[in-house]
């Protein structure tokens, strides 16, 4: 341990390091900002609906409406960066979110509300792909890891203290001061960006792909919100088959352009590079979808199954939160010693058991061992989020980044949405299995038996790397290269 936090002092000690060191926290610090905006709205909503006079369920409307903007403006984040440069964009991107916080904070109506929100959400759909791209262009791989490290633990951590943070100001304070908290956030992220960001842009112009955004646009959106949709409690499922049908259509055209078009807005030529395609798409994709459903079962199984109260179920929640932080601090260490390819596969094995633990947790489990299970599903969930995050682009060559952050960043979002969804709809299977409501302990064994399951079935995916994949960015030798 000695030896790793030795030759980690040393990296940050050149110039270069320590400024791809500020960058990184910069870009988290902004991800966190975005990140928890979408969480800790849900624990507001009924508030919200009494200061506008309107249903709370309507009110979810704005939710929505920020992740289909997400949706459309993702694919184009990578283009709008490369023509006008990565500081004018990220910093933009920033101005735009803080002012539409603000928007939402003094809106007195839902459709002020929802018009602030689509707005967020173009600020937000810039952000986190080009805030990825400035890090992954001005941080070199023997750094890269440790730059991963930093800008995937607002993803990991934001999730789990939204809703409490979110009803702690709610109760105390005000709705409105959710959004306008972000204020001195964006204007201290806006400064810092002027100073330490170069507005790098790509040296060669290349047109807009329109076909490609409209294709991309509608397939995206309708796939949002389908799953927006399967999420509820009552699913209308006509609706649902026509715009599975529209976005499957939407996207099957998208992708026959795309292989032909010479600079497609999606750059499907990355999927060729087998780091890339094993930890940012295909076995990626369904860890991320399986790790996603996490924090959104947990609060549900301790205040609907267990009966706990919301503050008894966030103080649960903690041990799973001080998991996501604390492995952080080894995460380096670990990948130095054993290689991605070994620590995907441990590591995705020990996440899978935890969600077996979770399975088998009851109201009579021992609080310490309760605790326990939470920890080691919030270890693991760290450890396999930072591993994917910064494999995926360790092969990808400069010229293809931009077109890698701004694929990477659309399938992360659909992992999302698609983690929450797949959480529903297990409930919902596992309710039709007992023939009961959902809301029993039982139905949520089930639940995480099946979120277990597919991380397995993620681990397929990652077998067929070589030993010393990552190399470059983990400092890992295997014994044979050793020798």
């Amino acid at each position: 341990m000695r030896y790793a936090r030795g030759v980690v002092e040393r990296q940050a000690s050149s110039p270069s390091s320590q400024r791809s060191l500020v960058i990184a926290l910069i870009v988290a610090g902004a991800f966190f900002m975005e990140q928890l905006d979408g969480t800790v709205i849900s624990t507001a909503l009924p508030q919200m609906a009494r200061s506008f006079g309107d249903d709370p369920v309507r009110l979810s409307i704005g939710m929505t409406a920020y992740l289909l903007t997400l949706a459309v403006f993702i694919p184009i984040s990578g283009w709008v960066a490369d023509r006008y440069g990565s500081r004018s964009v990220f910093g933009g991107a920033i101005v735009v979110f803080t002012a539409a916080s603000v928007l939402c904070g003094i809106s007195n109506d839902i459709w002020e509300f929802v018009a602030a929100r689509v707005l967020q959400g173009i600020g937000g759909a810039m952000m986190v792909p080009v805030g990825r791209l400035i890090v992954l262009r001005t941080t070199e791989k023997k750094d890269l890891l440790r730059s991963m490290t930093f800008i995937t633990w607002p993803g990991l951590v934001a999730p789990v203290l939204g809703p409490p943070i979110g009803g702690f100001i709610t109760t105390y304070l005000s709705w409105r001061w959710i959004f306008l908290l972000n204020v001195p956030i964006g204007a201290a992220g806006i400064a810092l960006v002027i100073l330490f960001i170069a507005n790098q842009r790509a040296t060669e112009k290349r047109a807009l792909d329109v076909l490609g955004f409209v294709l991309s646009a509608v397939a995206l959106a309708s796939l949002v919100y389908v799953l927006d949709l399967v999420g509820r409690p009552r699913v209308a499922w006509g609706e649902v088959a026509v715009l599975a049908l529209i976005g499957a259509t939407a996207g099957t055209l998208g992708v026959r352009h795309a292989k032909r078009h010479p600079y497609p807005l999606l750059d499907l030529s990355t999927l060729a590079i087998p780091t890339f395609a094993a930890a940012g798409v295909w076995g990626g994709s369904m860890m991320r979808i399986a790790l996603s459903a996490v924090p959104f079962l947990l609060p549900l199984l301790f205040q609907i199954g267990f009966g706990l109260s919301a503050f008894a179920s966030g103080m649960l929640l903690l041990a799973f939160a001080a998991g996501n932080l604390g492995m952080k601090t080894i995460t380096t260490a670990i990948l130095r010693r054993w290689g991605f390819r070994s620590v995907l596969m441990v590591n995705g094995v020990l996440a899978a058991v935890a969600m077996f633990g979770c399975a088998a947790l009851s109201v009579r489990t021992p609080v310490v061992l309760t605790v326990l299970v939470l920890l080691l599903a919030g270890l693991t969930r760290s450890m396999q989020f930072t591993s994917l995050t910064s494999l995926q682009f360790v092969d990808v060559p400069p010229p293809v980044m931009s077109g890698a952050s701004t694929f990477s960043s659309m399938l992360q979002q659909l992992s999302w949405a698609m983690g929450i969804a797949l959480g529903a709809l297990a409930l919902k299977f596992a309710a039709f299995v007992h023939g009961g409501g959902g809301t029993s302990v039982a139905e949520f064994r089930i639940a995480f038996c099946v979120i277990g399951v597919l991380m397995l079935g993620a681990l397929a995916h990652v077998v067929g790397l070589p030993a010393d994949a990552g190399a470059e960015v983990s400092g890992h030798r295997p014994a044979r290269a050793a020798a």
